[in-house]
């Protein structure tokens, strides 16, 4: 979600890469959320980190603490910041009460890159 949410909103400055240390499918949830704001991400992909070791990067945010805690030292100069965002992947409850709290997350993630960006 904060990869799209940057190439979505501050592109003009920013270009952002999502990769994880455990990748999956993208989740139907982080899906539907997404779509309520108008940004489409049911094409995107998981990734990981791996397939960017070679890249070189201003700035590396990791957002949620198992990434914190498994993510690979060679990313370089790049300056790290950690933004510990609760993984909506880890919520339980009904469908409606799952999909809150990645719109909940969706929308702290977008208030931090407002405030930092």
């Amino acid at each position: 979600m904060a990869e799209s949410l940057i190439n979505g909103y501050f592109r003009d400055n920013y270009q952002s890469f999502s990769a994880g240390t455990k990748p999956s499918k993208v989740n139907p949830y982080a899906i539907k959320s997404m779509a309520e704001i108008g940004i489409d991400i049911s094409k995107n992909t998981s990734k990981y980190v791996d397939v960017f070791k070679n890249e070189s990067f201003d700035i590396l945010i990791t957002v949620c603490d198992n990434a914190k805690e498994s993510c690979p030292v060679y990313f370089g100069k790049a300056v790290k910041y950690h933004w510990p965002f609760y993984d909506p992947a880890e919520a339980v409850g009904t469908e409606e009460e799952i999909l809150k709290v990645f719109r909940d997350v969706r929308n702290e993630i977008f208030e931090k890159l407002k405030k930092e960006l």
